[in-house]
């Protein structure tokens, strides 16, 4: 199919049938407003070298030769409330379901520095994830969970060494050696300064951390991934896919050039790097957006940082669908919600994968709910057939055009980014974030005007009462937290914990010391997490 033909066909058959019968829309566009042309054809692929083969540079098309014909995604529900006993209840039940890695969501007070008796803590212990302030509530959240034969996924940032340094204590007492140890800890507290919120330091100091943890995995934790540079929150705040592809890029650039400029080989560390993405409803723009982002992350690791390795140019990822996108209204549409968007990450390539319950706009997921999203992932492998080809949107002009579209406007964010004086620089002027909150403001003025319609919300809307009963938290879950972390305290060494604790201070003085170290030989002694913050903010202050 020539262009000269596909003009003959849009001039003498689409024209004329749009004249008698108007289209729906006087234009069409992807979520992120990227136009979509009526169809595509060869002249819309880009060369062939830029495609590639599968497990070839740039890998567009993927970083496995087999993909999932050798071997599936790892199916990760993220899960994490109230108590580590109740949270350790849900993640037996999902591994007894086929889950096959954990993966853990924190409370604000874990993920802030600060004990659950603290003040800041009042009324947040155990809401949004589990609450863990010490190595006993770690011992309880892993109770009966063999470290070295399952991977685990913290999200988890500004006090990530300290909770990558609880696991490997287990993991010790466990008698599992430290090489053995598998899993990743997100360490991305960047975004926190763009779209969360959560960090603690200011930028250079949480830099630091961020390097140490990637220096002591490197040394003692091979298997570990030492960051998963996450453009999912960024995008969960209002960024559009370019945005989030571009923000994302910009901030691994950030962190390799942190390492780098410690002493690290890139290729020491690149292999061990890994990416978080958001998956929304524009199925194709989806999908083509993970190959975009593997492509850009390729030729920035080739080029920019002379990586040898082929392992450093892989762009390896985690996604989750969009929690963004789910409705409390017909909350039952969101299982076609979530399946799309899983979908979305299975044709684009990811590792591994979270699928969201469809009460999760409503509350906490029920276990019943928590199942239902586990086994849409297990239906997508092995029902659907899209696991039996390597890649299965191979020959589509459509997305191959839509990847590169999502390059070019990405790599254009990247450039300014990089005019601003790096991700730290424009982080520091409010870029990012203003970027983020104008894509924000047009899409709700996009859904509040009908021009964008939500399902339930601005259209095919019912009556109907929501019947979904949520999941409750028991009331008395703090207070148990609060007693264990007071008998903790009764019961540990204290002279042992302040000499830790004196230790770790004068680590975090030395530039040219590791943190990590210290951390742990301080979680050992049963130091608390918030002693252990409170140490590093009376040295570094506080953002």
């Amino acid at each position: 199919m020539s262009e000269a033909e596909m003009g003959r066909w849009r001039r003498d058959t689409y024209d004329p049938a749009v004249r008698r019968s108007p289209e729906r829309l006087p234009s069409f566009a992807t979520e992120s407003g990227i136009p979509v042309d009526p169809l595509h054809g060869p002249g819309d692929a880009d060369t062939p070298e830029r495609i590639g083969f599968p497990g070839e540079y740039p890998f567009t098309r993927g970083i496995q030769p087999t993909m999932y014909r050798g071997r599936l995604w790892t199916m990760r529900q993220y899960a994490g409330f109230s108590t580590p006993e109740e949270t350790n209840a849900r993640f037996r039940y999902l591994l007894s379901q086929g889950q096959n890695g954990l993966s853990v969501a924190f409370d604000l007070p874990t993920q802030t520095g600060y004990d659950p008796d603290h003040e800041m803590a009042l009324g947040e212990v155990g809401k949004v994830g589990v609450s863990i302030a010490s190595l006993a509530d770690m011992e309880a959240l892993l109770d009966g969970i063999p470290l070295g034969g399952v991977t685990t996924s913290m999200t988890i940032n500004a006090t990530a060494p300290v909770l990558l340094a609880l696991y490997l204590a287990v993991a010790k007492r466990q008698g599992v050696p430290f090489d053995q140890v598998g899993g990743t800890v997100q360490n991305d507290v960047l975004k926190e300064y763009i779209a969360r919120g959560t960090h603690i330091y200011p930028p250079a100091a949480s830099l630091r951390l961020a390097t140490d943890i990637f220096r002591y995995c490197a040394e003692r934790v091979p298997r570990w991934n030492a960051i998963s540079v996450s453009g999912y929150h960024m995008r969960e705040a209002g960024a559009t896919a370019p945005q989030e592809i571009a923000f994302t890029i910009a901030n691994g650039i950030a962190y390799v050039q942190a390492a780098v400029d410690t002493g690290m080989d890139v290729d020491t560390l690149g292999p061990r790097l890994s990416f978080f993405f958001a998956a929304h409803n524009n199925l194709f723009e989806e999908a083509a957006k993970f190959r975009a982002a593997r492509r850009m992350w390729a030729r920035v690791m080739r080029e920019r940082f002379g990586a040898r390795d082929p392992r450093s140019l892989m762009l390896r990822f985690h996604t989750q669908t969009a929690g963004v996108t789910l409705q409390a209204q017909q909350p039952e549409v969101n299982v076609a919600r979530t399946t799309v968007q899983a979908l979305a990450a299975v044709l684009g390539g990811t590792q591994s994968l979270h699928v969201n319950s469809k009460d999760e706009a409503l509350g906490l997921p029920t276990e019943e709910s928590a199942r239902l999203a586990l086994r849409t992932q297990q239906v997508l492998a092995h029902e659907s057939g899209v696991t039996e080809t390597v890649d299965p949107l191979a020959g589509s002009w459509y997305v191959e055009q839509l990847t590169d579209r999502l390059e070019a406007l990405a790599t254009a964010y990247v450039a300014r980014i990089e005019q601003a004086g790096g991700a730290v620089a424009a982080i520091e002027a409010g870029y990012q974030r203003q970027e983020i909150e104008d894509a924000a403001y047009a899409h709700l003025r996009a859904v509040e005007s009908g021009e964008r319609v939500i399902v339930g919300v601005n259209a095919y809307q019912t009556e109907e009462r929501v019947d979904i009963v949520g999941m409750r938290l028991d009331p008395e879950a703090a207070r148990r937290q609060i007693e264990r972390l007071r008998r903790v305290r009764r019961e540990r060494d204290v002279a042992v914990t302040r000499k830790a604790l004196a230790r770790l201070a004068d680590a975090a003085n030395d530039p040219r010391a590791n943190t990590m170290p210290a951390i742990l030989e301080c979680v050992e002694s049963y130091a608390t997490l918030g002693e252990v913050c409170d140490v590093l903010r009376g040295v570094w202050g506080t953002a």
